[in-house]
């Protein structure tokens, strides 16, 4: 039977053309066939209705060739909400971010670039007295001078830790009981720890003992799963079973925006894979749809960051399944963080409040420091930490002792009942659910990538002007978009210089990789044109374990579409974009650079 979470999802989608998404569990329901065969005929019905509709409705028949000749945001704005009536239907997220998130229209930011779940608000840490109307907050600074919490590396025991529990803080207990109310995780099911590691990391600790990894591929030129190599590699041969390994799952890829089918998860559980779901680049309330107590994964990570747009800091979540915390390997890992409270506990409640007596003594910790520039696409990587930037392990005396206390006269104050902790941003999330965020995200991003593949070189046969990589128009797809930039001539312009400039023009965006890309004979003598070398040549030399052919990739520029980005900022990276038909854009970048006595950006 169907939870009742589910239910409420799978029916959600069937409504309108503007209702939630399709359930990626009918493959899996227990209902008659004859009910899953109507509902799967509803949903296609639905997703080939709204692709038509954004085909027809938006610049139908329309190729730009001049950035001067774009539509204005007004017009576009008014062309937009003819195609999705529903988007109006959304009005409460733009009350949200002009109450909570104002410095993004005082500093006239767009954020492309974050990945992970949002836990306070701007205003939330810049509470201010009520004031007359012409009084209007002052522009923010770019750094927040009282972070909520900080992070500190620690070495420790994994599995001890998950066993036998270890010392918590009042703020790690806190926040620990709020992140699993908002995933809907069980603590009967489920114990937590906060780990910074990604699955890289753990893919470099299984090569170091010995295990061997194996990738899925991507089928070139839509980039879907390979679904026979990769069901060779998960299907047992014979009859004789045997536990496989770990299989890592990602819903859906956090730069490409593909939704990924949940029974794999189901297959490869058939046939005894431990499961680890990647839930690091969901929406955030698409966990609501997952539907947890079908899959039962033995793992399951997630991120989560301080404030949207303007603080990127943060941490990854573990969650482990008790029944699968026994069969870990005794490993001491330098993974795992505390989180150190800030000097002012204004989002605790008072009493957590006032247990904090003593005056900070020490400079902010390095992790504090980092700013929250317009390039920042997540927490501190591992690289930076293990490079010197933050030592692992580092925090000071003051500070531990500062921790000890507050957690000592936590435990005394609450009687063991523990502190609740307002996370302003997960509040938010959670009374505008599932739906009203994910109707939001379909309309942007498919607009988005419609406008993206209008824009065309004068005076060419056709030559696009942006390719992008994995779905296009779709009703089901997710938030995130992988594309690049081609010149005139047809020769891409690099990610990392695109992301510069678009720095300049204070819209954030992201770039990384495309790896496991199979073609089949069709498109071999593409390849070549295709593939190129990528960064992860030097990791594969260092740790010669890695084949070169893993050293080939698609370097792409990326752009993640949060819950508060609105029509402006989807325009606006568009209106970017679109003047590289200039053929003389970029040196007429690097030459305003120049004379106003900037850096120059190298090419």
């Amino acid at each position: 039977m169907q939870s009742p979470c589910l239910r409420e999802v799978s029916q959600a989608c069937l409504c309108t053309h503007g209702g939630c998404c399709p359930s990626p569990f009918f493959s899996l329901s227990p209902d008659p066939l004859h009910k899953v065969s109507k509902s799967r005929n509803t949903s296609a019905d639905c997703r080939r209705d709204f692709a038509a509709v954004t085909a027809s409705s938006i610049f139908p028949d329309t190729q730009f060739t001049n950035h001067e000749s774009l539509p204005s945001l007004q017009q576009s704005l008014t062309e937009f909400t003819k195609a999705y009536p529903q988007y109006f239907d959304t009005y409460q997220i733009d009350q949200i971010r002009a109450k909570e998130y104002y410095q993004l229209s005082l500093s006239n930011h767009t954020c492309l670039d974050y990945f992970g779940i949002g836990l306070f608000s701007y205003n939330q840490l810049h509470k201010q007295e009520s004031s007359p109307s012409h009084l209007r907050p002052s522009l923010p600074s770019q750094n927040l001078d009282i972070p909520f919490f900080s992070v500190s590396y620690k070495t420790g025991n994994l599995k001890t830790q998950l066993l036998h529990g270890g010392q918590e803080s009042g703020l790690e207990s806190a926040m620990k009981k709020r992140i699993m109310d908002f995933l809907n995780i069980s603590e009967n099911d489920y114990v937590y720890d906060y780990e910074s590691e990604a699955v890289e990391a753990m893919i470099r600790t299984s090569e170091k003992r010995g295990a061997r990894v194996l990738s899925a591929e991507f089928s070139w030129p839509r980039l879907r799963i390979n679904s026979e190599k990769l069901r060779k590699m998960v299907v047992s041969k014979g009859k004789k079973k045997k536990q496989r390994g770990l299989f890592v799952f990602p819903l859906h890829s956090r730069m490409t925006g593909a939704r990924y089918p949940y029974l794999w998860m189901r297959i490869a559980q058939e046939n005894d894979w431990h499961i680890l779901i990647d839930a690091c680049a969901l929406g955030p309330k698409d966990m609501d749809s997952f539907g947890l107590s079908l899959v039962r994964p033995d793992f399951l990570i997630c991120s989560f960051y301080q404030i949207f747009g303007e603080n990127p800091s943060g941490f990854g979540c573990l969650f482990v399944k008790k029944s699968t915390v026994p069969i870990l390997v005794d490993n001491t890992s330098s993974g795992m963080v505390s989180l150190l409270p800030a000097k002012k506990q204004l989002w605790l409640t008072d009493e957590f409040s006032s247990c904090e007596t003593e005056p900070e003594q020490t400079s902010k910790s390095k992790q504090e420091k980092v700013a929250a520039t317009n390039t920042f696409s997540g927490p501190m990587s591992i690289e930076m930490r293990q490079s010197g930037k933050l030592e692992q392990g580092e925090i000071s005396e003051v500070r531990r002792a500062e921790a000890d206390s507050i957690q000592q006269k936590n435990a005394n104050t609450n009687g063991g009942g523990g502190s609740e902790i307002e996370c302003r941003g997960l509040d938010q999330v959670d009374s505008l659910g599932l739906t009203m965020i994910s109707r939001r995200g379909r309309c942007l991003i498919n607009w988005l990538v419609n406008a993206l593949m209008k824009l065309q070189h004068p005076n060419t046969e056709g030559n696009a002007l942006v390719k992008i990589y994995g779905p296009k128009i779709r009703f089901d797809r997710g938030p995130a978009l992988a594309f690049n930039v081609f010149d005139w001539k047809r020769e891409k312009i690099e990610p990392v210089l695109v992301q510069k400039l678009a720095d300049r023009e204070n819209i954030s965006l992201s770039y990384g990789s495309l790896h496991h890309i199979w073609f089949s004979d069709k498109y071999q003598k593409e390849k070549d044109n295709v593939l190129e070398k990528t960064d992860r040549e030097a990791k594969s030399k260092s740790d010669n374990n890695r084949k070169d052919k893993a050293n080939l990739g698609i370097t792409v520029v990326t752009a993640s579409l949060g819950y508060l980005a609105n029509f402006e900022d989807v325009y606006r990276l568009w209106a970017f974009v679109a003047q590289f038909l200039d053929a003389d854009f970029v040196e007429k970048a690097r030459w305003r650079y120049t004379a106003l006595d900037q850096k120059t950006i190298e090419v």
